[in-house]
């Protein structure tokens, strides 16, 4: 799974690049992954998501700005709004990895890149996308928290030693 979290982050970093920095796709992959390296799976997969995202950035942000209440895209913070993108992206286009994997793992990416405040606003949008788009059967495995528990039914705590609320 760490390669995953690796992957999610490097695609973060590209979409920042490319929307900051504007610059090409192209130049930002370029960028950021070494020739070397390039069909390294975290890269191969950081790289899917990253143009995915970018591909698809049209269709991602009205479903983004219905769902940040009193938000407009421009006043989010942009590690956010390219984290929400890339989370989006991701439940939408990969339903092989269940939704709340997805979300836990945008949190803490937005926890590591942002703050805890930041992971709040990030979890409250994802979760009403995901409430608003349920598909039959996967409901159970949409619920935010439920990647949070351990092996051994335990929940995790975050870096305060506090419990994660639901």
């Amino acid at each position: 799974m760490a390669s995953r979290r690796k992957s999610r982050e490097l695609a973060l970093q590209m979409l920042f690049q490319w929307e900051v920095g504007k610059h090409s796709p192209a130049h930002v992959v370029a960028t950021f992954l070494k020739p070397k390296e390039v069909d390294a799976p975290e890269n191969t997969f950081a790289r899917e998501l990253f143009l995915g995202t970018v591909d698809q950035v049209s269709a991602l942000d009205p479903l983004l700005s219905r769902h940040a209440s009193n938000w407009r895209l421009e006043r989010m913070a942009a590690v956010d709004r390219n984290l929400i993108r890339l989370a989006l992206f991701e439940i939408l286009h990969h339903p092989q990895t269940a939704p709340a994997v997805i979300i836990n793992e945008a949190l803490e990416i937005a926890r590591r890149f942002s703050g805890e405040e930041s992971a709040q606003f990030v979890n409250g949008v994802l979760d009403a996308i995901r409430k608003s788009k349920p598909s039959p059967g996967a409901e159970t495995n949409m619920k935010p928290q439920t990647a949070a528990k351990s092996s051994h039914g335990r929940k995790q705590s975050n870096r305060s030693g506090k419990s994660r609320k639901k």
